[in-house]
C-alpha cells in the first residue's frame, strides 16, 4: 500500500485509565504486529495512566501537569509537540486539546487524524473559533458518538473527512472469577460524576434487599462514594474493587450490569455485558441508545435514581427475560477487526498520488 513500516506520533490529551485511553492503547499494540509503530505523546498523564500505557508496551512522553487538556487548547503543548511530531509519516491525536495543539505543530505535509470520544464539555467557554481553525488541517476525523460527530460538523468539517470511531473491546470471551457473590450488580467504570457512580448507589438505597454490589473502578470521587455508601447503611452490601484491567471475568455471569452515565458516546463495559448475555442497564444519553437499542438493553433517563431502581428490581426479580449472548453484534469490536479500520485509514493517507497520465494527441 505504498509503506511497509509506519511511524505514528500518537497524541493524548489526557493519559488515565479510562475508555478512550484503553481504545487507543488497544489499537495501538494490535498495530505494532502490523509494522505500524506508534509514539505516545501525551499533555497530561497520572500515574494510573502511565502504567497502564506501560502495560501496553507503550513509554508514555509527557508535557505537563493540566488535566483539563481534553477540552482546552494550549500554546505551550503546541510547541512541545512540534519537534517531536517531525519525523512522524502520520499523526493521529485524541480529545480536542490535543488534535487542537496537533494541528499547529503538524507539518503541511503530514497526514492528521483526530478522535473524539466525547461531547464537548468546555471548562470556561467554548473554544469555536479554535475548533475551525484546527478542523481545517484535520485529514480524518474519527467521532465515536453523535455529539461529537455533530459538533465538529457544525464547525465546518467537511463530512467526507467524517469516519465512524470504533474501540476494540476485550472481555468478551473472559471466564467467570471464581468465588464472586451471586446474584451481584456490577458497576465497571472511572469514578468521576460522568459515569454516575452516585447515582447507582442512591438506586441501591431505594431496593428492599439490594444483592452485593461490585465497584470496578477509581477515580476523584471514591471517597466520597464510600462516605455515601456508609451513610446509606450499605456498607456490607457495595464494594469497592479499584481499577480492574479485565472487567469481563467480573461482568460475567454477573445478575445485572448498571451504566448509569450522565454522559456516554459509547460503552465498552455494555458490549462486555451483551456479549455474556448480562442484563446491561444504561441511560438515554447522546450515543448510549445506539448500542443498548433494539432491544439489546435496557435505557432509562439520566440522573434518575428511582427509574434505574426500578429497572434493576425488574432484573433481580426475574421479570424480564434473560438476554442472548449477542456476539454477532459485540465481535464487530474485536481488536483486530478494529485495527483493520485504523490500518487501512492510516495506509490510505500514506498511498502515493498516482501518477499523472500525459495524454499525447
Amino acid at each position: 500500500m505504498g509503506y511497509d513500516i509506519v511511524n505514528v506520533a500518537r497524541v493524548m490529551a489526557k493519559l488515565e485509565p479510562g475508555g478512550a485511553q484503553l481504545s487507543m492503547l488497544r489499537v495501538m499494540a494490535e498495530l505494532r504486529g502490523r509494522g505500524i509503530t506508534s509514539e505516545l505523546l501525551c499533555g497530561w498523564a497520572s500515574p494510573e495512566g502511565i502504567e497502564l500505557a506501560r502495560r501496553h508496551g507503550a513509554e508514555p512522553a509527557i508535557w505537563g501537569h493540566d488535566g483539563n487538556l481534553q477540552w482546552t487548547p494550549a500554546l505551550g503543548f503546541a510547541a512541545w509537540l512540534a519537534p517531536r511530531l517531525a519525523a512522524a509519516d502520520l499523526v493521529h491525536a485524541h480529545m480536542f486539546g490535543a488534535w487542537w495543539a496537533a494541528a499547529l505543530a503538524t507539518s503541511a505535509g503530514t497526514p492528521l487524524v483526530a478522535s473524539e470520544h466525547n461531547q464537548y464539555l468546555w471548562p470556561d467557554r467554548p473554544y469555536t473559533a479554535e475548533m475551525r481553525e484546527a478542523l481545517e488541517r484535520v485529514d480524518v476525523f474519527f467521532a465515536h458518538g453523535p455529539s461529537a460527530r455533530d459538533t465538529v460538523l457544525a464547525h465546518g468539517l467537511p463530512l467526507e473527512r467524517m469516519r465512524e470511531g470504533i474501540s476494540p473491546v476485550v472481555g468478551t470471551h473472559a471466564h467467570p472469577l471464581a468465588g464472586l457473590p451471586s446474584p451481584r450488580i456490577v458497576f465497571a467504570g472511572r469514578l468521576h460524576a460522568d459515569k454516575g457512580p452516585d447515582i447507582l448507589i442512591e438506586a441501591l438505597r431505594l431496593l428492599h434487599d439490594p444483592p452485593p454490589t461490585l465497584i470496578l473502578g477509581e477515580g476523584h470521587l471514591r471517597p466520597i462514594l464510600e462516605d455515601q455508601v456508609r451513610e446509606y447503611g450499605l456498607g456490607g452490601r457495595v464494594s469497592f474493587l479499584g481499577w480492574v484491567p479485565d472487567p469481563g471475568s467480573y461482568i460475567a455471569g454477573a445478575t445485572v450490569l448498571a451504566i448509569p452515565s450522565r454522559d456516554e458516546s459509547f460503552s465498552q463495559t455494555a458490549i462486555i455485558g451483551l456479549a455474556h448475555g448480562v442484563p446491561v442497564i444504561g441511560t438515554d444519553v447522546d450515543g448510549f441508545p445506539a448500542t443498548l437499542g433494539d432491544g439489546r438493553g435496557i435505557l432509562v433517563p439520566p440522573e434518575d435514581p428511582q427509574a434505574l431502581a426500578a429497572a434493576l428490581d425488574l432484573v433481580l426479580n426475574d421479570e424480564l427475560p434473560r438476554p442472548l449472548r449477542l456476539r454477532d453484534f459485540t465481535d464487530h469490536y474485536e481488536p483486530t477487526r478494529v485495527a483493520d479500520v485504523y490500518e487501512s485509514t492510516y495506509r490510505d493517507l500514506l498511498a502515493p498520488e498516482p501518477a499523472a497520465v500525459e495524454i499525447v494527441a
